[in-house]
C-alpha cells in the first residue's frame, strides 16, 4: 500500500526481456537503505516486487498484464520514472490510500500555466471517469492529486511548484500517456451496492445485500 507521496525520482537504465514480460533496471535518485527482495515499490504508480537490490540501483519484473494496462508497454531506457517504497503502518498518510493497481491509461490533453501551478487536462473512458468526483482523489504516475473538474471523458488537477520539481508529472507534455488509478473506495462502494457476486457467493446471491430500497428502509436515504 502506498500514499501517493513520491519520494524521489529514478531513470529506468536497462530493459531486458523475460518471456512475454520485461526486467526493468532502475536507478534511483536516493538511497534504497533497508529495502530488500521482495519488498514493493511504486513506479509511476505500479505496485513492482524487487527482484534485485543495490544501494541505488533495483531491479523488478513487470508482467504481461502490467505491460497492457500501463505506460510501461513503451517504456524506454533513459525515462524518467517517480519512486514511492511501500508505506509503514507508523507512517503519515498526507495523500491518499494507494494500492498501486493501475486502472489504465489517460492522455494529456492540455497543460496550462496559472499563477504559480500548472493545470493539467488528462483525457480517460468513460470506465474510469465513474469513479472520479470534484474534489476527489485519483494517482497519476503514482502522484496523489486532488480532482478539480471531472466530466465523462476528462477531469482536471492542479499541480503546484513543489510537486512539478518533485515529480515526472513537471515534464509531461500534451499528448503524453499516464497511468492512471481511481480511488478504491468508490470502487468496493460500487460493489456492495449492486450486490456483485464473488467467486464464493455466486450460487447463491439472488439480490444485492445492500441496496437502495435497504438504506431507505434503515434509515440512511
Amino acid at each position: 500500500m502506498f500514499t501517493g507521496i513520491i519520494e524521489g525520482l529514478g531513470t529506468i537504465s536497462a530493459i531486458r526481456s523475460a518471456g512475454q514480460g520485461k526486467r526493468l533496471v532502475i536507478d534511483a535518485d536516493f538511497q534504497l537503505e533497508q529495502t530488500q527482495v521482495g519488498d514493493s515499490i511504486s513506479v509511476s504508480g505500479a505496485c513492482l516486487t524487487v527482484v534485485k537490490i543495490g544501494a541505488r540501483r533495483f531491479e523488478v519484473d513487470v508482467s504481461p498484464e502490467t505491460l497492457r494496462k500501463t505506460t510501461f508497454g513503451n517504456a524506454a531506457t533513459g525515462e524518467r520514472v517517480n519512486l514511492e517504497r511501500a508505506m509503514r503502518l507508523s507512517d503519515l498518510l498526507d495523500g491518499h490510500l494507494v494500492s498501486g493497481h493501475i486502472d489504465g491509461m489517460g492522455t494529456i490533453n492540455a497543460l496550462t500555466k496559472t499563477g504559480n501551478g500548472i493545470i493539467v487536462v488528462i483525457g480517460v473512458p468513460e470506465a474510469l471517469t465513474r469513479y472520479m468526483i470534484t474534489k476527489g482523489s485519483v494517482a497519476v504516475d503514482g502522484i496523489s492529486l486532488t480532482i478539480n473538474v471531472c466530466t465523462n471523458a476528462e477531469f482536471t488537477v492542479s499541480i503546484i511548484p513543489h510537486t512539478a520539481s518533485m515529480t515526472t508529472i513537471g515534464s509531461k507534455s500534451k499528448g503524453d500517456r499516464v497511468n492512471i488509478e481511481t480511488d478504491m473506495i468508490g470502487k468496493f462502494v460500487e460493489r456492495f451496492l449492486k450486490g456483485i457476486p464473488s467467486p464464493q457467493n455466486k450460487k447463491t446471491a439472488e439480490k444485492p445485500g445492500v441496496d437502495m430500497d435497504l438504506l431507505a428502509k434503515t434509515g440512511f436515504l
